[in-house]
């Protein structure tokens, strides 16, 4: 390894094959990002948390009073490169060299590599998933299954690539620079950026992102600021960094308009990301009871708040000439059962026309199977590219309207799901895998806060659950020993020695009776995985 630039140090023993990614000129950079924008992501995280102090006693999200100019005013994004012009099927997953592949043969138009939630940010996969997207632009990308012997290659028609970094909330611990840990977000996006975006351009296309876990439009004029520099460093054209916003909090749902506005010479678009909005549903609500949901599965994108959300973001998307995309079908095909296979597929067929039809310019896939059906029904319901006609002018949402709970109940057999899919998730996080099958739906981060942070709230306050009994750590304590033992049973007894359950349960079962609420289950899980 060369000489690393003076202040940048590292807590593990670089490996020769992460040479290629960890240049002293690209460690240089993102060095430079961090000295420039460390000290107000901090601001912004000691922002968030008082808001959210705010939230617990007793205030309820609501658009800004003093950015109402700025939703009134009558302004546009940026033009939007051709190569992004028509996303009616998006395909997501890790960057883990096969499922890449797959997905980039998969037809989906566009595909999304995730450095995040369904990503388990061990120190190998960071570094070896950005070998992996360089791969994608410089070089044939081959890989060859050390089992079958099975060859897998990049074919012809390619999905266009994007790539999800971090959050603002993480670090990425094992950089540090003068002695200071650097964000996980400037870590994954600044590597890509610096080696890849000029050969994108070059290729047609561009260094384009997806943005998670914004909370506020200050969070999005700090990527601007991030994007505005590196254009700047690495001599690019402004406005060729394009990004789409994840709209997967509750706060953030108040502010798609400014969100936009801060990034408008960036922004291609914002994204339904339903099930960590959820998540951040009930975190920012925690404290409130009334705000008490019924069952994840009981939560569909067309009633309630959900719908809400999705018919705001529409609206507000169009109206300043960016893309709506629609949220995540996580079903995962199941070829071995043809009655369950044809209901996953029902499920998912209804869900993309709920979403065509509302407007949505695009929606999301975990499984390459996926990828037909959804193109299917949007090639149907959307004959053009996309639908930034659609102005959605009948859509009046406001703060009840966002806030509205839906009907439903709290079941015990809900209870215990979430108990066995947050052990379960957890168990292979900290084993180094973000994207978990799970009862037939593939899992990321999402689904393990929801589960913990639903528990946390209905032992807070004491809910019903529909057999009559009310949530307390007794029953906590009994329905984890018993779905834990099933688990156990289910994959063995030598799978689960070998596996990391204990440390999974531990934290799982800290997360969800802690006094106060942890706002990100992935910082202590992080800390595991060190």
């Amino acid at each position: 390894m060369a000489k690393l630039p003076k202040g940048i140090t590292f807590t593990v023993k670089l490996a020769k094959a992460h040479e290629r990614v960890l240049t002293p000129d690209a460690l240089n950079f993102v060095a430079s990002l961090h000295r420039r924008f460390e000290a107000e992501r901090r601001a912004q995280l000691a922002r968030r948390a008082a808001r959210q102090k705010a939230f617990d006693a007793g205030l309820l999200p609501d658009f800004l009073p003093e950015t109402a100019s700025i939703r009134a005013g009558d302004w546009k994004v940026a033009p939007i490169p051709h190569d992004l012009q028509d996303r009616r099927v998006e395909i997501t997953g890790p960057t883990d060299r096969k499922m890449m592949i797959n997905a980039m043969n998969s037809g989906a138009r566009v595909f999304m590599a995730d450095l995040e939630d369904s990503n388990s940010p061990t120190w190998d996969n960071m570094v070896q998933g950005q070998i992996n997207l360089m791969d994608r632009w410089t070089s044939d990308m081959v890989h060859v299954d050390p089992v079958s012997g099975k060859r897998y290659a990049l074919g012809q028609r390619l999905a266009v690539l994007m790539v999800r970094p971090r959050g603002w909330h993480l670090d990425e611990a094992h950089m540090k620079v003068d002695g200071k840990p650097v964000a996980a977000a400037l870590f994954d996006f600044g590597l890509y950026a610096f080696h890849n975006a000029r050969t994108a351009i070059a290729k047609g296309s561009g260094p384009y992102f997806y943005l998670p876990k914004i909370e506020s439009h200050l969070e999005a004029r700090l990527w601007n600021s991030v994007f505005v520099f590196t254009q700047s460093w690495l001599g690019l054209p402004l406005g060729s960094i394009k990004a789409t916003v994840l709209i997967e909090t509750l706060p953030a749902a108040f502010e798609m308009d400014e969100i936009i506005y801060e990034l408008r010479d960036h922004l291609t678009g914002l994204n339904c990301g339903r099930w960590d909005y959820i998540f951040s549903f009930i975190k920012t609500l925690a404290a409130h009871k009334a705000f008490l949901l019924p069952d994840r599965a009981q939560l569909v994108m067309a009633e309630a708040f959900l719908a809400a959300y999705s018919a705001l973001l529409v609206k507000t998307c169009h109206r300043r000439g960016c893309f709506a995309m629609g949220g995540m079908a996580a079903e995962i095909p199941n070829r071995k059962d043809p009655e369950a296979n044809g209901l996953a597929f029902a499920r998912v067929r209804a869900d993309k026309e709920r979403e065509a039809r509302n407007g949505h310019d695009g929606t999301w896939v975990a499984h390459p199977d996926l990828v037909p059906l959804a193109m299917e029904v949007f090639n149907d319901l959307m004959p053009t590219p996309n639908q930034r006609y659609v102005m959605r002018d009948d859509a009046e949402v406001g703060q009840k309207e966002l806030l509205r709970i839906p009907t439903g109940t709290r079941t015990e057999e809900g209870f215990r799901n979430n108990i066995r899919v947050g052990v379960s998730y957890i168990e292979s996080w900290l084993r180094g895998r973000g994207a978990v099958p799970i009862d037939n739906l593939m899992e990321d981060a999402a689904t393990a806060e929801i589960s913990r942070a639903q528990i946390w709230q209905w032992l807070k306050f004491g809910a019903r659950l529909d057999t009559g009994q009310k949530v307390t750590l007794a029953h906590f304590d009994k329905c984890l020993a018993e779905e834990v033992a099933q688990l156990k049973n289910e994959i063995g007894a030598d799978a689960y020695a070998n596996g990391r359950f204990k440390d999974a349960i531990v934290l799982f079962k800290a997360l969800s009776t802690a006094k106060s609420f942890e706002p990100f289950l992935t910082v202590p899980a992080y800390r595991k995985i060190l």
